[in-house]
């Protein structure tokens, strides 16, 4: 249990919560809805019982519920009242919270409990781009303002791929091929981040199309063997944190040169560096997408 996450800053309550932390102390002194503790340094601090409450009355609050009225409900009944509005209302804030606690506590039952709690409602696909994208904008920026650790972050994403390729397992069992194109999904030298490509190529392989899945960090050389076996390659790659800045331009325009020019070949790409490029001068046969469903709906 050493390793849980059990004191956090009123900073962590407003990057976890998304409340601002002047709220949080109103709510604290107006209603003593919560009570911070001192470190022996005299350091306030609040606990995980705070933390967890402060999901639940954020939640309640968001759902209609008054701050007067939930202050005056007993500890026990306010998680009660919470699960009980969340499966009237399949509520996807709910999953979300609950997911981003199991991450906190490093806690496996919980993320597998919200998780098929979940499928009863909703398959695969929607829970990825109702809940999981959702999820993984807000513990990028958790990362970032140091609210978890980079442990937090893989513990939970390990857990996401995991579901991904179970479920892409299940696609594979049933295909069948339905187009001459081929799909090439591989991330740039030095890039890690594959969730989304990942879930790109389970969709890929769910509406009958062939894929490769080449996954981190393929150097650009590597690429051209495989325009010896296939006639028609699209290739799809995510660029979250790499190319960098200053050499994304050159990247692009290099692998249009030994790849595009002169062939059947196209690039597909996304992903938070694309915010860099002129998306408007991009080479012929390269094109950038939003999202993954703007990607996948291009699908034909």
């Amino acid at each position: 249990m050493n390793n849980i996450k059990n004191q956090f800053s009123i900073k962590d309550l407003e990057n976890l919560t998304g409340i601002k932390a002047h709220t949080i102390r109103i709510w604290e002194k107006r209603y003593n809805l919560l009570e911070p503790k001192r470190t022996d340094t005299n350091i306030r601090y609040y606990d995980l019982a705070s933390f967890q409450k402060l999901l639940n009355v954020s939640y309640l609050n968001n759902n209609g519920y008054k701050i007067s009225k939930i202050a005056t409900l007993e500890e026990d009944k306010i998680p009660n009242l919470v699960r009980e509005i969340a499966e009237e209302s399949n509520s996807e804030s709910h999953a979300i919270n609950a997911f981003k606690l199991s991450m906190l506590n490093f806690d496996q039952v919980l993320f597998y409990k919200t998780y098929e709690s979940l499928l009863k409602e909703k398959d695969f696909e929607d829970i990825f781009y109702d809940i999981f994208i959702p999820l993984l904008t807000e513990i990028g920026l958790l990362w970032q303002t140091d609210t978890i650790t980079p442990a937090h972050e893989h513990f939970l994403t390990s857990l996401l791929r995991q579901k991904i390729l179970i479920n892409t397992e299940k696609a594979q069992s049933k295909q069948i091929n339905k187009s001459n194109k081929t799909f090439v999904l591989y991330l740039p030298e030095n890039e890690i981040h594959e969730l989304g490509l990942l879930f790109i190529n389970h969709q890929l392989v769910s509406k009958g199309y062939q894929s490769i899945l080449l996954g981190m960090s393929v150097p650009l050389e590597s690429l051209i063997d495989l325009k010896n076996y296939y006639d028609e390659l699209i290739y799809i790659s995510y660029f979250t944190v790499k190319p960098e800045k200053n050499e994304i331009e050159k990247y692009i325009e290099d692998f249009s040169q030994l790849m595009i020019k002169n062939s059947n070949t196209k690039l597909w790409i996304l992903g938070q560096m694309l915010n860099t490029l002129d998306l408007d001068k991009l080479p012929k046969g390269v094109s950038a997408f939003k999202s993954i469903k703007s990607l996948t709906s291009n699908l034909k």
